[in-house]
């Protein structure tokens, strides 16, 4: 497995280095995101882990550069954890968002969760879902339309939609969904959740009653 380090520190992109190659992991660097966006163009990584505040090209620019030529997981690395900037980036791609200062190992358990679940167990089976009159869940193209109209997901998007159109009419706690749709549940939160959930019924258009809140549980996507 192949991992691009973006960071303009070069303390930092020694400390993720030294962990990432301890758990067997290629890694690459880059000092900013200009340099990050030209090396994916240029080779294939598996995950890029990147920060925000950067020369050049900011993280958050970065990331929407790469997303128009690749799906390739990111994990953001940020001082700043308000809601506003955990909602821009996951808007922009963002699979999983880290809070500096972070844990050298909780990071390389958010890497390995992520490349587990990029391997594409969700929705791996050849099967399409038609929800009301319009909204069409291709899970083998992993496409998403809405009265023929595609709808542009992130990664994480797809993944959680997926998981809860093939569970529709069942009840899914907070816990479930963090541990099955993001594959660990000792590092996931509401906020995480919550915030893809908000996304996701904005994404859904006039289909957004679909995904139930319950209060103190979770949620649940409607069969009818």
């Amino acid at each position: 497995m192949r991992l691009l380090v973006v960071d303009d520190e070069k303390r930092i992109r020694e400390l993720i280095r030294k962990y990432a190659v301890f758990e067997g992991y290629e890694v690459d660097e880059a000092a900013d995101g200009m340099e990050a966006v030209e090396k994916c163009r240029e080779g294939k990584f598996d995950l890029v882990i990147m920060d925000v505040m950067m020369p050049e090209l900011d993280g958050f620019s970065a990331c929407r550069e790469i997303r128009k030529f690749s799906q390739t997981p990111v994990i953001m690395l940020s001082a700043r954890g308000e809601e506003y900037d955990r909602i821009h980036g996951f808007e922009t791609g963002v699979d999983d968002y880290v809070v500096k200062p972070f844990s050298p190992r909780e990071l390389m358990m958010r890497v390995a969760a992520i490349l587990k679940r990029s391997g594409g167990d969700i929705g791996s089976s050849r099967e399409e879902v038609q929800i009301g009159d319009g909204l069409v869940i291709d899970f083998t193209a992993r496409r998403v339309t809405i009265d023929d109209v595609p709808v542009e997901l992130s990664p994480k998007e797809y993944d959680l939609l997926f998981y809860m159109v093939r569970n529709r009419g069942i009840a899914l706690t907070r816990e479930q969904l963090l541990s099955e749709v993001w594959g660990y549940d000792f590092f996931g939160d509401d906020r995480t959740l919550d915030t893809h959930i908000k996304l996701l019924r904005r994404s859904l258009g006039a289909y957004a009653d679909r995904i139930t809140t319950l209060r103190g549980v979770g949620y649940r996507f409607e069969k009818e």
